[in-house]
């Protein structure tokens, strides 16, 4: 399953854009509204958990600056990676496009493709307040 969500324009260089996605900590003001839980667990790894859904735990997999971030799932059931793609407009403005990449059954797929449609959506929507 791949699902993106649409692109963002962040009114800071791809650079700034790169290093606060790289930090962990700053996904929590992301978040959306209904979070119940949000944890750092070391420097590349957090948890987290939104009213009615499991606690998801993403560690820092891969970064490549200033272009992309790539989270992904650390430990559990389910293996996926959520990915930032960041491109340079200017010198003061950057683009974001986050990519939600994952193997599961259809029924799976079938109840998760809502909730993270909207979650990745969420996340890119708050994005140019926060950064």
């Amino acid at each position: 399953m791949k699902l993106e969500s649409p692109k963002t324009i962040i009114n800071k260089s791809a650079e700034d854009t790169f290093a606060f996605l790289s930090d962990v900590k700053n996904f929590e003001k992301l978040m959306p509204e209904n979070i119940s839980k949000f944890e750092v667990l070391g420097e590349d790894k957090f948890l987290f958990a939104l009213k009615g859904m499991p606690e998801i735990v993403l560690e820092k997999k891969a970064a490549e600056a200033p272009n992309k971030v790539v989270l992904g799932a650390a430990g559990g059931k389910l293996d996926f990676s959520l990915t930032a793609h960041i491109s340079g407009i200017a010198a003061t403005q950057s683009e974001v496009q986050l990519v939600f990449e994952g193997e599961f059954n259809a029924m799976m797929g079938m109840m998760i493709k809502g909730p993270i449609s909207k979650f990745i959506e969420t996340l890119v929507t708050n994005m140019p307040e926060q950064i």
